[in-house]
């Protein structure tokens, strides 16, 4: 004879049914807000993350960084040590590690990193050649100077190349020093026409084969900035604008500064007719340079220079090759 269910068990068991299928959703969404909270938390981190089953390597988890760096996934290692790897000229350190049967791995850019300790170390490096350097060059242009006023005229041009090769060293070393120290101004009130005529002389030390016309601003208007800072931004400049003209298929060519006072700033455009810039991206990236005689350090300094009389340097938005300068006024 089977057992007759009454009413109020009937009840009870359907009540049970209902906690045990209220307490199922509710453990299903905290699961489900449980695993939205892990993703989010994973998408953002900095780090490209996948988490691996160790079985069959098939994904687990990922974030969008990683997805972005899919083909990296493969040249991956599970190794005790954090390791370094080098994929489509960028640099990545990887850690790995394993928890029951997953894998994770996080790969984060350090690039820039290595790129700001590869500058300093080579800052450091030219500062100090550069100081064992200054004597020499010293006492050589003395002693050039000094032989300039005996030399026979036929051997003038001899000396007078020395005297430039000396310039163009002592502007290098002038740079390099600034560069490891960083830039510091000692503004003061000048007349233009101060300026101008230190870039003469500057121009006439920098030889150069070919015709080239320059055309500077004659107005003496004053200024409140680091003379000194001005006159190595400006023959930074020039001495581009130079070797891009020596390297330019013309016989001749021109180098041109526009001079325009615009509300708070005072501007200038600098304009050259020689060869067109080649790298616009690395233009302002220290030691990066493209030209036999330059040492990738004049733009980077002329930009810390505008920068630091509440300035810029830019391309000029023109047709013509150029930059744009402004100094606080």
């Amino acid at each position: 004879m089977s057992e007759t269910i009454t009413v109020e068990e009937l009840n009870l068991l359907i009540e049970q049914t209902y906690k045990v299928e209220k307490e199922f959703s509710e453990l299903k969404a905290s699961y489900e807000h449980l695993q939205d909270t892990v993703e989010k938390v994973v998408e953002f981190l900095p780090n490209a993350i996948w988490i691996v089953n160790h079985v069959d390597n098939t994904v687990f988890l990922q974030n969008s960084k990683a997805r972005g760096l899919w083909a990296l996934l493969r040249l991956l290692e599970l190794k005790e040590e954090d390791y370094e790897i080098n994929y489509e000229s960028r640099d990545y350190l990887v850690k790995s590690s394993i928890y029951q049967d997953k894998v994770m791995f996080s790969v984060i850019d350090i690039t820039e990193q290595k790129r700001r300790e590869n500058l300093a170390t080579m800052g450091q490096m030219a500062a100090h050649l550069s100081h064992e350097i200054r004597n020499p060059i010293g006492s050589i242009s003395l002693l050039s100077s000094t032989l300039k006023k005996r030399v026979k005229p036929e051997n003038l041009p001899i000396v007078e190349e020395i005297q430039s090769s000396v310039y163009r060293i002592d502007r290098i070393i002038k740079a390099t020093l600034m560069f490891s120290k960083g830039v510091q101004t000692s503004p003061s009130k000048f007349r233009w026409s101060q300026l101008l005529e230190a870039l003469h002389t500057a121009i006439g030390y920098y030889g150069h084969t070919k015709d080239i016309t320059f055309i500077l601003p004659e107005g003496n208007f004053t200024m409140n900035a680091d003379k000194d800072l001005l006159e190595m931004l400006f023959t930074n400049f020039i001495a581009n604008a130079i070797d891009a003209i020596e390297l330019d298929e013309n016989d001749d060519g021109s180098v041109e500064i526009i001079y325009q006072k615009e509300d708070e700033f005072h501007k200038f455009y600098i304009f050259d007719t020689g060869i067109p810039i080649e790298d616009e991206k690395g233009l302002f990236e220290a030691f990066n340079s493209t030209k036999v005689k330059g040492n990738g350090l004049g733009l980077v300094l002329s930009q810390q220079i505008a920068e630091a009389h509440g300035g810029y340097v830019k391309l000029a938005d023109d047709q013509r090759k150029g930059f744009e300068v402004a100094f606080m006024v």
